[in-house]
């Protein structure tokens, strides 16, 4: 159960920090005001009403009985008793009273006045909506009624309004005040996490400064060291691997020669293939370390961009289906090569490709599917790490260094995406890509 309720408040809540924090600190406010206010409604403006309302339903009696007593003058009873209680009366002869009282719905002033004028046995009838600042009342009286005009002051107080004003503008100035605030303290995160998705993506964040609280500014801080250390790895792997390809690239070309001089041709070109895989070992891992190549961002068209990468294999066995317009920010070149290694993987193993591209929401998904044999599943994870080969299936049959689909992940996630293996409707491997838009 608890387990549940938990689930249940991590939905319903906000998913960024500042609006969590703002509930933090405006939520007991707002209850508090609210326990306040039921407290003062229910304990002294409702009981202050009914004071209010009775004592004047009791002038009221009280005025209709003296009325009734022939020793009093009629009009200068009603004359005194409009001037002392700031009412107006007259009385309206050979009338009757209008059917259907106008009151105003969930008004604690029209359901006190109400329950008051009945508990006085009064035939009466009354309009709350009539007048902004008077209520129109009427009680039977022989052939006519008596009309009263009654300040709606003498039947509700204004403390309510001064209380509610009193309670709502500190809340509202309160909750200002911790807004600039936390916006102030957020600020340094939300700084902190973009600089570090921009480096998630391979993008330059030199721009970066730490900021904020002791402990943030110390998150900011350890943050760059991580970012210099990795990018002097990056940089000690490429020169590494430029050196190591100098440095071997020179007697592979001296031992091209040499096999030209040999008589036996047959062997001559099984070692040449030799040397050729070696070379393009060579290049495959010169690619992989600099796979992470500062190439800077653009805005492209994803679609026109997928289009002229299938143009170039002009391959009849790849199908496309591709969404048109889809526009994207990022590296274009990476990107291109991520697409080529998996269609080059495809028509080594597959004669039926096909290619997909559609956006759905804040993603792009990018499909290439082929009716090859496919990857056994305990080797989707596998496949991903650098210089890993597969034994059987799809490895048997082609030489490979096994840096494609390494690559092609780096590329993938470098632009906060991913890339998943699965099979295909055809019946061999699918490779899907999503990037957001």
């Amino acid at each position: 159960m608890f387990y549940g309720l938990n689930k249940f408040v991590k939905n319903i809540l906000p998913k960024q920090l500042f609006y969590r924090a703002l509930i933090i600190v405006a939520a007991p406010l707002i209850l508090l005001q609210i326990t306040i206010s039921i407290v003062f409604f229910d304990s002294l403006w409702i009981k202050t009403n009914k004071g209010m309302t009775r004592a004047l339903v009791n002038e009221i009696k009280f005025f209709i009985s003296a009325y009734e007593n022939e020793q009093y003058n009629k009009d200068s009873l009603t004359k005194l008793f409009s001037e002392n209680h700031d009412v107006k009366v007259i009385y309206v002869s050979n009338k009757v009273l209008p059917k259907g009282e106008q009151e105003r719905w969930f008004s604690p002033m029209d359901r006190t006045l109400r329950r008051e004028l009945k508990s006085k046995l009064f035939n009466y009838w009354f309009d709350t909506t009539k007048f902004t600042d008077s209520i129109d009342l009427k009680i039977k009286h022989l052939n006519g009624y008596f009309q009263f005009l009654i300040p709606k002051n003498r039947v509700t107080s204004t403390s309510a309004r001064i209380f509610a004003l009193w309670i709502t503008l500190p809340a509202i100035l309160i909750i200002t005040i911790a807004i600039i605030f936390l916006k102030n303290q957020t600020r340094p995160i939300i700084k902190l996490a973009e600089a570090s998705e921009r480096f998630g993506k391979g993008e330059d964040v030199e721009d970066y400064n730490p900021s904020g609280a002791l402990e943030i500014r110390k998150a900011g801080f350890e943050f760059e060291r991580m970012r210099k250390r990795i990018l002097r790895h990056l940089n000690q792997r490429s020169e590494m691997l430029s050196g190591i390809s100098h440095d071997l690239r020179t007697p592979l070309t001296r031992i091209k020669l040499q096999l030209e001089f040999i008589k036996d041709k047959q062997i001559a070109g099984k070692l040449s293939d030799d040397v050729d895989e070696m070379e393009k070992m060579l290049s495959e891992y010169l690619h992989f370390a600099s796979s992470t190549a500062q190439e800077k961002n653009e805005n492209f068209n994803l679609s026109s961009m997928v289009h002229m990468t299938i143009n170039k294999y002009n391959n009849s066995n790849i199908s496309a289906n591709i969404m048109p317009d889809i526009l994207f920010t990022g590296r274009k070149n990476l990107l291109q090569r991520c697409i080529n290694n998996l269609v080059n993987n495809s028509i080594k193993y597959a004669n039926k490709i096909e290619i997909k591209v559609e956006k759905l929401k804040k993603n792009i998904f990018i499909y290439v599917d082929d009716d090859g044999p496919g990857i056994p599943k305990t080797e989707y994870e596998s496949v991903f790490r650098p210089f890993y080969k597969i034994d059987k299936g799809r490895g048997e049959t082609k030489s490979s260094v096994g840096l494609g689909l390494s690559i092609s992940s780096d590329i993938v996630r470098s632009h906060g995406g991913n890339i998943e293996l699965g099979e295909s409707s055809l019946g061999g491997l699918s490779a899907k890509i999503s990037l957001p838009s």
